[in-house]
Formats: structure tokens, C-alpha cells, sequence
């Protein structure tokens, strides 16, 4: 059997991964990135040299960056277009070019940030809509709000943008709920979202980390109400997307592991989770999310070699 990277022996049963050693998902850059404050949705530039991430001390949130030089980071600092409004939920465009995010700041850039309202209740300051920032040499432009046929309501959050500028995200479906949509991008425009089916009716999907090539996602997937959001894979088919696939207890360890993001490598997931490293006590695994990452080699070295 050829032996995939990080792991020491991979079976296939039935057509669902199983490990007899899996390698556990490591903590990204700790006590650089990963800190004691609440981390999550690492935005990588195509060539890996910086990240975008963000990070939230109690309700407020802004999204940073930190650079690569060889194997360490630096220090974080606020991206130039965050650090004012409630920021979150980072998403590099595959070519580098832009990057999508999630903002309360209101339409207008003045004002008040937005609420979010959901049926009859309403949030202060707590509404998400989509904005894009384009890279503007080595640094960015102004951010832009996305258009209304995308921002439909104030919960439109966690994108992800594939190579030809498809833009998945959750957003508000007619009945309010929250849903998995696709909206496309045609001659720089977006056209009218899609709900996308993924998994059944009991599962709620949250935080798409799609593919460039849209041949497979990384979701988040709550199965019953209370019950924990687990990391799944999916992959898309003739017929339409497959089941997600759970990645597993030994990815999935603590109470959420949400925030999807694919590395520059396309085949490394970072997620944030607040599991802990156990005997670890420096202050960044003491309390809120890290920043995790994992090799989805398993699972995507199924899918090549199924027949």
C-alpha cells in the first residue's frame, strides 16, 4: 500500500475512509497566530506567504494578517480594510486578486453597523453581509458591498469563492432559513443565488470551504439541534453533490470544529475548533478557538482511486 502524507496505515471500507493511525490535526502557529484570544478562517494567498484571519475578543472581531518568512510568521496586525466595523469570515479569491468578507458595516460605509434580523427578533450591531476588497499592488482598495441579490438579508455570511469566481456562501432561502447558496459570476457580475442540496433535511450546513475546481466541499454539519457542527467532505457528481462524509472523531474532537478553509495547496483544510492539546498549557491552548489544520489526502485519495 502506498503510504499517503501523515498517515501510518489507511484502510478503505465500504467506501468510507477508515484510519487504523490517522495523524490529528496540529494547531496552526501557535502562540503566533493561534493565541488565547478566538481564531478562526485562515485566508491564504495563492503562493502561502500571507494569511488572513480573523480574530474576536468577546463581540468584537476584525480580521488580521501575518507574512511567512521560512517556516515562522509575523506578528499579526489589522488588515488595512478592517479594524473599525465587526469583521469576519475571510475568503481569498484562487488567482489572489481579491478577497471576500463578512462585515456589519452598513451599505453606505457611514452610520450604524447593521442589525441582524431573523423572523421577529431582532440583534444590534450583529448583521452580516458579504464585501470584496481587491489587491491593489501589495496592498488593498476599498472594500465593496456585494449586491442585494447576494446580500438578500442581513445574515449572508462564511464565503468561499471557486476559480471561476462562484461565490458560496449561507445565506437567507425564502422560508428565512439558513442555507447553503451559490451565486455565479458572469461577465463580472453576480447572478441570482441558488440554494444548493447538500445533505438531507435534517442537516444543517454551515461554513463551504469549495474546491477551485468545484469538484468537492468541506462543510460544517449540525445532524439535530444541540448536537456539535462536524467537518464533512463532499464531492460533486453527475447528479449533484454526494453526501457529506464526516472526517471523523479524530478531526472532529471538542464541542464545534467550524470555519472551513482550504490551504494554498488545495488539499490542507484549516478549521477552528476549540479542542485543546493535551498537557499543553501555554496560553493559546487555554481557552476559545485555535486555528487547526489537516491533510484531506485520505479522503480525496479515495475518491481518485474508486472505481
Amino acid at each position: 500500500m502506498r503510504r499517503l502524507p501523515m498517515l501510518a496505515l489507511l484502510l478503505i471500507v465500504g467506501g468510507v475512509v477508515a484510519a487504523a493511525e490517522v495523524a490529528t490535526p496540529t494547531v496552526f502557529a501557535p502562540g503566533t497566530i493561534s493565541g488565547p484570544d478566538d481564531e478562526g478562517a485562515a485566508a491564504f494567498t495563492p503562493d502561502g506567504s500571507a494569511v488572513y484571519f480573523m480574530r474576536s475578543v468577546g463581540d468584537d472581531g476584525s480580521i488580521f494578517e501575518s507574512h511567512r518568512s521560512g517556516t515562522r510568521w509575523s506578528t499579526p496586525r489589522t488588515a488595512a480594510f478592517s479594524g473599525h466595523w465587526r469583521d469576519l469570515d475571510p475568503a481569498m479569491a484562487p488567482d489572489g486578486s481579491y478577497l471576500v468578507f463578512v462585515s456589519n458595516r452598513p451599505a453606505s460605509g457611514d452610520g450604524a453597523p447593521i442589525d441582524a434580523v431573523r423572523g421577529t427578533r431582532r440583534t444590534p450591531g450583529h448583521g452580516m453581509n458579504l464585501w470584496r476588497v481587491a489587491r491593489q499592488g501589495s496592498g488593498w482598495g476599498s472594500p465593496v458591498r456585494l449586491p442585494d441579490a447576494v446580500n438578500s438579508c442581513s445574515m449572508s455570511f462564511a464565503p468561499s469563492v471557486a476559480a471561476d469566481g462562484s461565490l458560496y456562501y449561507i445565506g437567507c432561502a425564502p422560508d428565512d432559513s439558513l442555507h447553503l447558496k451559490r451565486a455565479a459570476l458572469r461577465d463580472g457580475h453576480y447572478q441570482a443565488p441558488e440554494l444548493v442540496a447538500l445533505g438531507g433535511a435534517d442537516a444543517q450546513i454551515r461554513d463551504p470551504a469549495v474546491a477551485p475546481d468545484q469538484s468537492f466541499m468541506v462543510v460544517s454539519v449540525q445532524r439535530a439541534p444541540k448536537q456539535a457542527y462536524r467537518l464533512a467532505i463532499a464531492f460533486a457528481t453527475p447528479q449533484g453533490w454526494s453526501a457529506p462524509q464526516d472526517l471523523g472523531d479524530a478531526v472532529n474532537e471538542g464541542t464545534h470544529a467550524m470555519g472551513a478553509q482550504l490551504g494554498p495547496d488545495h488539499r490542507t483544510l484549516y478549521f477552528y475548533s476549540d479542542r485543546r492539546v493535551s498537557g499543553e498549557t501555554a496560553d493559546w491552548n487555554r481557552q476559545g478557538d485555535n486555528i487547526w489544520q489537516v491533510s484531506l489526502a485520505p479522503w480525496l485519495e479515495q475518491r481518485r482511486t474508486r472505481p
